[in-house]
C-alpha cells in the first residue's frame, strides 16, 4: 500500500514517525489540524482515555497518547488501513492502545458501555468520511445518534471533524458546543457537557 509520513507533533514521542496511508477511502487529519486541536485541549489530555472513530492511521489518538492520554481506543474498518494503524500503535505505544477492526457503528456502542462501566471521562474524537462520497450519504446523521447516546459523565469532550458546509447543532444529547475553528474546506467543532466551558 502506497503511503507517506508524517511525525508526532509533541510530547513523549516527538519526531517519530507515523505512516499516513494514501487511499481513497481515508484521509489524513492535516497537521495544523491536529496542532491546533492540541494547542485547544492542552494537557487536559493526561491521564484520560481518548477515543478517535474512524481512526485510519490513528494519528490523532496516538499524538494524544504522546501528550499523556492514559490510553486510546482507535476504529477502523479497511483492512489494509487497519494494518497500518496496527503499525504504527506498535511504533508509538502498543502499550497503551487498543484497535478495533470493523464498522465503528457497530462496536462502538461496547466500547462506551465500557467506558461508561469504569466511570473514567474520556475524549471522543469523530473524522467521519465527507458524507459526498459515494455511499456515505447517512454518515453524519449516524454520526450525531451515535454521539447523542454519550453519557456526559464519562464526556470530558467530544470533537468533530467535519466538513465547513455542514451546519451542526448547536447541543447533541448530553453535550452543547463551546468552539469551531475552520480550516478551509474542513471544520472542527468542540462539543462539552453543560458544565464545561472552552475560551473560544
Amino acid at each position: 500500500m502506497r503511503y507517506f509520513e508524517t511525525p508526532i507533533i509533541a510530547g513523549a514521542f516527538k519526531g517519530k514517525k507515523i505512516r499516513i496511508p494514501d487511499v481513497a477511502t481515508t484521509r489524513s487529519s492535516k497537521s495544523i489540524l491536529r496542532e491546533s486541536l492540541f494547542d485547544t485541549l492542552q494537557f487536559e489530555v493526561v491521564d484520560a482515555p481518548f477515543v478517535e472513530v474512524f481512526a485510519g492511521s490513528g494519528s490523532v489518538g496516538l499524538e494524544a497518547l504522546s501528550r499523556g492520554a492514559s490510553h486510546g481506543y482507535f476504529f477502523e474498518k479497511n483492512r489494509e488501513v487497519f494494518a497500518m494503524l496496527q503499525s504504527n500503535i506498535r511504533q508509538i505505544a502498543p502499550e497503551h492502545a487498543t484497535a478495533i477492526q470493523g464498522d465503528s457503528f457497530e462496536h462502538f456502542p461496547a466500547l462506551l458501555k465500557r467506558l461508561t462501566a469504569e466511570g473514567t471521562p474520556g475524549y471522543f474524537y469523530w473524522d467521519p468520511p465527507f458524507s459526498i462520497r459515494e455511499g456515505m450519504e447517512d454518515i453524519y446523521d449516524n454520526t450525531l445518534s451515535m454521539i447523542g447516546q454519550i453519557d456526559g459523565s464519562v464526556c470530558k469532550m467530544v470533537i468533530i471533524e467535519h466538513m465547513t458546509r455542514l451546519t451542526l447543532p448547536e447541543v447533541i444529547g448530553d453535550v452543547h458546543r463551546i468552539k469551531q475553528k475552520r480550516f478551509g474546506k474542513s471544520t472542527l467543532s468542540y462539543f462539552a457537557p453543560s458544565d464545561k466551558e472552552l475560551e473560544v
